[in-house]
């Protein structure tokens, strides 16, 4: 016998295939609609949605599935991981196909909030039983591996879209997830093992309800506050509401006998530090990819799929990076890892502010590179110090909260890099609409995707309006991107300060939130 006995799953790698093939269908369906909304507000080939409902049609999903990750994550580690992802992938497959065939924008909101219920059940799971099936010497590559999933399918998502908008109806977009989650759940049900807390002892229904609350409220108002902006009463009530109502989930949490969360974790760097980092990095990253998007469809005038296609270098670094991290990590350790995948992302994000109308594309598909080569080599460090923190069957409390957290943030980011650069364009083409008809002049100045709908309309004015409202749109994205890397750079300084240098335990040792968790008790 070996002195050290592998005690992962015999079927491991397979169970790993299977579960990041779960895993693509949630993350692809962040991203791929967005290459769809203009052929939904068309009347005659979409649903005629306004702009609000095209905005709410992708909010609907966030913000369900937002606020229902943590939960779902201590839930299905007591009442059964594989049977929550059957579940799970069996509820997002019957609201794709509900999306599919959605005959007004209502409905297709409804569904898409459905499917956030679908993927809110699939995604904290997949990460729980790949710490329960793997090895701790074997875990950090896993993780890798699934990393490079969700950034693939970032990517993937747009290019994916923009094929099948080239070839079929906008519903294909949906459709797709249907034949994929049905071998899911076969595959599922046939080769990963059920798991579940071995002493999960009473649910902490008071809790449960309260990090609902508080999510979905703190959500909803970063949403409304990035639709509407965020001078409204109605945008600060939902905010502060919802952190008042997780400031009271703190403090029950503490008090009671059977927290769904343990609060005292974050009295642990090995992991607060990378759970604040997760959030940092991805409140940086979405922001960046809403306002890319638009840079190329409207400022550039490249088509859904060849935007999608420019987006794909970012997709290809995670693929290459994220599987090698791990062996990074025992080489020189997390923290030197992690520093060194921020320095590259804030690096690239940075270079944006110097990114233009005519400046050549390969540039931008360069940085996009740079940042998925970087963001490879932060989250399987900051995931594995997260999971490793806790013992095997509380796994579903560290996946809860590092996907809570990235929603979260990647929905602040869009909502406040979004403010951002809204704020800034109304302002950099105020003067080049003053004199422009009332309706005319108010869609021009709220948006770029606004001052080309109205352009049409205009004759011999059209050139000038188009040439302002990119400039204006370019000064933006320039902010915008500055914002995002100094957030980035901010996690930088949490990295040096509080990541630990070198993988967290020893294979087989007891997870040292244990010992230090004693200690702090």
């Amino acid at each position: 016998m070996e002195p050290h006995e592998n005690t992962g799953h015999p079927r491991r790698w397979a169970i790993l295939g299977v579960l990041v093939i779960s895993l693509l269908v949630v993350v692809l369906d962040n991203t791929i609609l967005n290459v769809a909304l203009r052929t939904l507000a068309d009347p005659v080939h979409g649903l005629g949605a306004t702009q609000g409902e095209l905005e709410w049609a992708i909010n609907s999903y966030t913000l369900v599935f937002a606020g229902l990750l943590f939960t779902f994550g201590v839930l299905g580690d007591r009442l059964g991981r594989r049977r929550f992802l059957i579940l799970g992938l069996a509820l997002f497959g019957l609201a794709s196909l509900l999306s599919a065939y959605a005959q007004d924008p209502a409905q297709l909101i409804a569904a898409r909030a459905l499917m956030g219920v679908g993927g809110a059940a699939i995604m904290p799971v997949t990460l729980s039983i790949i710490s329960n099936v793997f090895d701790p010497r074997e875990r950090a590559k896993a993780i890798g591996v699934w990393a490079g999933a969700v950034g693939l399918g970032v990517a993937i998502g747009p290019v994916l879209g923009g094929a099948l908008l080239e070839h079929f109806w906008w519903g294909s977009v949906f459709l797709i997830n249907v034949p994929v989650v049905a071998l899911g759940v076969v595959l599922v049900a046939a080769l990963v093992p059920e798991s579940r807390d071995p002493k999960p002892g009473r649910v902490d229904v008071p809790g449960v309800l309260l990090s609902v609350v508080g999510l979905v409220a703190l959500t909803y108002g970063i949403i409304d506050g990035g639709e509407h902006g965020f001078d409204r009463p109605q945008v600060w009530v939902a905010v502060l509401g919802g952190l008042a109502v997780l400031g009271w989930f703190i403090v029950h949490e503490l008090r009671s006998d059977h927290p769904s969360l343990d609060v005292r974790l974050f009295r642990v760097p090995r992991f607060a530090a990378p759970v604040a980092l997760v959030g940092l990095v991805f409140f940086a990253a979405m922001g960046v990819m809403f306002f890319g998007a638009f840079y190329l469809q409207l400022v550039r005038g490249y088509s859904p799929l060849e935007s999608g296609l420019l987006f794909l270098p970012f997709a290809v670094a995670q693929l290459i990076f994220a599987p090698r991290s791990a062996a990074m990590v025992r080489r020189y350790g997390g923290r030197s890892v992690a520093a060194v995948g921020l320095l590259l992302t804030a690096t690239a994000l940075g270079a944006f502010v110097f990114i233009d109308a005519d400046t050549p594309i390969w540039i931008f598909s360069a940085l996009g590179f740079l940042q998925g080569a970087g963001m490879a080599n932060i989250m399987p460090p900051a995931t594995e110090s997260i999971m490793s923190s806790l013992p095997r069957e509380k796994a579903g409390v560290g996946s809860a909260v590092s996907n809570t957290v990235r929603q979260v943030a990647g929905a602040l980011g869009v909502a406040v890099l979004g403010s951002v650069l809204s704020a800034v364009y109304r302002d950099q083409v105020a003067p080049a609409v003053a004199a422009l008809p009332a309706p005319v002049r108010d869609a021009a100045r709220e948006s770029v995707s606004g001052a080309y709908a109205v352009a049409d309309r205009l004759g011999p004015a059209a050139p000038r309006l188009i040439d302002a409202a990119n400039d204006s749109f370019v000064s933006a994205m320039h902010w915008a991107a500055g914002v995002s890397a100094v957030v980035a750079a901010l996690g930088l300084v949490i990295v040096l300060r509080w990541m630990p240098g070198r993988p967290a335990a020893a294979p087989g040792a007891t997870p040292a939130t244990d010992r230090e968790l004693a200690g702090a008790a």
